[in-house]
């Protein structure tokens, strides 16, 4: 009988590796996963790894970012987006100032005073030139933690200190992230796939952990959509047939084996193209969303017979599994 699981990858695979950047590999992919894994986790990284971005600025001398400040070389418009350039971690929860007091010369990013939970990350950023006699530029910043981007008029409706002037926040540590997908064998097929990722951070946060984090939030949205653990709990003493031998009296099937079944998709099963259409229709991806149902709930979905019923019937029991009562 042909094997109805899907064959699983490799650990993740580390090609190279430094403060900021990763090169990484996976293994072994079912056909056509490279690109399924690899989008979603390119897409997850960019977008909802969190991270600390400077959300306010005050300037001793100024009252709103369309001010010059005598003695300084650049207007205050281009000192601040020089500020948005600046890297933080925040290793607390509550936002966090930083000071900056130069006199005479260039100002970069290490010239700031950050307290204990604040670390620049960026210390070479450029931030202006102090040019005049007696000028010079004083600066604080509110660092906050957040998620993605959040513009001015956003964070305008928190609390805002006098005198302080608002900035859009690009709150992501991530500079960039891409993936390619090569075939590779797997025992007789030359179509699996081998997924490499790389990741640039700002160094705020290592590259190898933003990369875990995008996977612990994918599956954290699969769990809430389909809790593997629980069904796993009302599944896990249902009787499962030895590789061809009848089914023994009091067969357990693994708890780590049972979850990877519940995760097959129904389109890698046994099953005539109208009873998956009507199984796909009715929003059934997976053997976990297919035990959920009782036979009469299949019977009463478009298209679905007693024919398809007995399809699935003997699928399921071939894993040991079946419909809900």
């Amino acid at each position: 009988m042909m094997s109805l699981s899907i064959v699983l990858p490799s650990k993740l695979k580390i090609v190279s590796e430094n403060s900021t950047q990763g090169v990484y590999e996976i293994e072994g992919l079912y056909p056509g996963y490279g690109h399924t894994l690899g989008n979603s986790l390119r897409r997850i990284i960019l977008s909802s790894i969190p991270g600390a971005a400077i959300t306010q600025v005050k300037i001793k001398g100024v009252e709103h970012e369309f001010s010059t400040l005598a003695g300084v070389r650049e207007d205050i418009i281009t000192t601040i987006l020089n500020l948005k350039k600046v890297r933080f971690q925040l290793t607390g929860d509550e936002p966090a100032t930083a000071t900056l007091v130069v006199k005479n010369g260039v100002a970069k990013a290490s010239d700031f005073e950050t307290s204990g939970q604040l670390v620049v990350t960026s210390p070479d950023q450029y931030i202006g030139e102090v040019t005049g006699k007696g000028a010079e530029l004083n600066i604080e910043v509110v660092v906050a933690k957040g998620l993605g981007f959040v513009s001015r008029e956003m964070l305008s409706k928190d609390k805002v200190d006098i005198g302080a002037i608002m900035t859009d926040a690009r709150f992501s540590p991530i500079v960039g992230c891409s993936y390619d997908v090569e075939d590779m064998r797997v025992g007789d097929r030359t179509n699996y796939n081998r997924l490499r990722l790389v990741v640039e951070t700002d160094g705020s946060i290592e590259p190898k952990v933003a990369l875990e984090d995008a996977m612990k939030i994918m599956l954290e949205q699969f769990r809430a959509i389909l809790d593997l653990k629980e069904i796993a709990k009302t599944q896990i003493e249902m009787p499962i047939p030895s590789p061809g031998k009848e089914k023994e009296e009091g067969a357990t099937m693994d708890r780590e084996d049972l979850t990877e079944v519940l995760k097959t998709r129904i389109d890698s099963l046994q099953l005539s193209t109208r009873t998956l259409n009507a199984l796909s229709d009715a929003g059934i991806r997976t053997v976990g969303g297919l035990i959920q149902k009782t036979e009469e709930g299949l019977l009463e979905l478009d298209g679905f017979g007693d024919k398809g019923l007995n399809e699935v019937k003997e699928v399921l029991t071939s894993y040991g599994l079946a419909l809900k009562k």
